[in-house]
């Protein structure tokens, strides 16, 4: 990944996947903290942004209680796909804000697509406080935004798991699950049973960032033309991101979240990046926009000195 790339900034404006309301305002935070003209004082050409659809859940009900407003989650997610792998195309670099992690589903698989047509994979950073791998009927809550990780990786809702055209969007040997520390029943057997590379909390205590994003980039690396971050704010322990609503205590600090970016800047092998489940509502004067803001000009290159 080089300065002179174009970055164009799409946001998603999605909480129909959550329980919690809120998501759908996490594009404006980071826009007010300046997301734009930190990139280009980075050195990034910033295109026009953009902005995806998204019905409001005030004027719908969900149809299914084991997958809460999937239809209008994939129409989202279809649409997503589409502009995601367009940027691409158009040699630009997608940045998408969110909105709820349900989004996901589509970011990745328009640039799975994108390089699938050049016959060639990615890998992924999924940077988050819980595994996203449950499916229907096997969630305690239905939320969509607890499920696409796995559906990426092809199991779960036929709908959702073929976004974009294809399944099995990411060979699970290149995926990093990074900072989780709660799991639901149902979905540990299934990141088991996966395939994935989880770093649990636990590991990332006792062997230190430095060691385990070291490891993730060679995993994501490992015959793929570079990688997609999904970065998940809850990822971040609450005293750093208090802004979300779905809030873990023990998760990583703010030097250990931008040393793993600044790990991912340094490989030059970042393809594209999207940020989730920052919710203002729950925030205290936008520090958590402005944090997250200035994570993400790490992943983008920022450095100390």
């Amino acid at each position: 990944m080089t300065s002179n790339k174009p970055v164009r900034i799409i946001g998603v404006p999605m909480d129909l996947g959550a329980s919690r309301r809120g998501t759908d305002m996490g594009p404006s935070a980071l826009r007010i903290a300046g997301l734009g003209r930190a990139l280009r004082g980075l050195g990034y050409q910033v295109e026009t942004e953009q902005d995806i659809p998204v019905p409001a859940m005030e004027t719908r009900s969900a149809a299914s209680a084991d997958a809460r407003f999937k239809e209008e989650i994939l129409t989202v997610c279809s649409d997503l796909c589409d502009r995601v792998r367009e940027t691409l195309d158009q040699n630009d670099i997608p940045l998408v804000i969110g909105g709820d992690h349900s989004i996901a589903m589509g970011t990745v698989s328009g640039v799975a697509g994108h390089f699938r047509q050049k016959e060639q994979k990615i890998g992924l950073i999924w940077f988050d406080a819980h595994g996203d791998m449950n499916i229907p009927g096997v969630s305690p809550s239905g939320n969509i935004h607890g499920m696409p990780l796995a559906h990426l990786l092809g199991r779960g809702d036929e709908d959702l798991a073929s976004i974009g055209g294809f399944k099995g969007k990411i060979d699970p040997k290149n995926v990093a699950l990074v900072g989780i520390r709660d799991i639901d029943d149902g979905e540990r057997k299934i990141i088991r049973e996966s395939g994935i590379h989880a770093y649990t909390m636990r590991e990332i205590d006792e062997r230190g960032m430095a060691a385990v994003s070291r490891e993730i980039i060679e995993v994501v690396n490992d015959g793929t033309a570079g990688f997609h971050i999904s970065f998940d704010v809850d990822g971040c322990d609450p005293s750093v991101i208090p802004g979300s609503g779905t809030l873990v205590p023990g998760g990583i600090n703010f030097r250990e979240a931008h040393l793993m970016l600044e790990h991912c800047a340094d490989s030059g092998r970042m393809v594209s990046m999207e940020v989730v489940e920052l919710n203002p509502f729950l925030d205290h004067g936008n520090v958590s926009a402005e944090r997250t803001l200035q994570l993400i000009m790490s992943a983008f290159g920022k450095s100390i000195l």
